[in-house]
């Protein structure tokens, strides 16, 4: 004799085959073990050649990421983000914020300078400090500053970058200039107006004398504006 089974005694059984699915799932992810957050943090580091420095990476003390079965992979994903991952798949990914600390010689003011003032060589030492991710631009030879102008006003101990410094005079709003303009061969020159301070290399806004006319361009040096196009 069969006995019917009824919906109520089908969804028991279907719980019951869950719970034991659940059971035995846990000792196979208890065994396969966590990455340790250290781990996380030292190949963030590695992946910015940050290692030995003051810098730190900061990984979720909480967070639970499988074991990984083969080295991590790490690459920057920002300038002060790296992504670690385990594997392709099914591994696992995660983005690392990294602190960047960075102690090197550099060259700093010993002086206040304001903008468009030339740094003569008492003006500059050579000291330790912490230049952190912008590192890039930043000058460590005092004659690399010697004789350059400020472009900006800068503090004492102002770390000096490219950025800061410029050879030659500073354009000063409302100095004369001489525009450039150039088609098919034929040059033209006119005398013009700066609007706003530039440095060599920089654009400006220059009124032209005679038609009072704006244009855009870019400071040649020694006054010389070439317009663009």
């Amino acid at each position: 004799m069969h006995t019917r089974s009824t919906p109520m005694s089908a969804l028991w059984r279907a719980l019951l085959v869950l719970a034991l699915s659940a059971l035995l799932a846990v000792p196979v992810a208890a065994a396969r073990g966590i990455t340790p957050p250290e781990e996380i943090e030292a190949a963030a580091l590695a992946a910015l050649g940050l290692q030995g420095t003051r810098s730190e990476a900061r990984v979720d003390r909480a967070l639970r990421l499988d074991a990984c079965g083969v080295p991590l992979s790490a690459w920057a994903s920002g300038p002060r983000t790296v992504q670690v991952a385990c594997g392709d798949d099914p591994g696992w990914r995660v983005y690392v914020p990294v602190r960047i600390s960075r102690e090197a010689a550099v060259a700093v003011l010993t002086r206040p300078v304001a903008a468009g003032e030339p740094i003569g060589a008492d003006d500059v030492a050579i000291r330790t400090r912490g230049i952190g991710a912008a590192a890039a631009g930043t000058l460590v030879d005092p004659e690399q500053v010697v004789g350059q102008t400020a472009t900006r006003a800068l503090a004492p101990g102002a770390v000096l970058a490219e950025a800061d410094l410029a050879r030659g005079p500073l354009l000063q709003r409302g100095d004369p200039v001489v525009l450039v303009s150039r088609s098919g061969g034929i040059e033209v020159r006119m005398q013009g107006r700066a609007l706003g301070r530039a440095a060599p290399g920089d654009t400006v806004a220059v009124e032209n004398i005679g038609s009072r006319r704006i244009v855009r361009g870019r400071l040649a040096g020694d006054g010389v504006v070439e317009v663009l196009r």
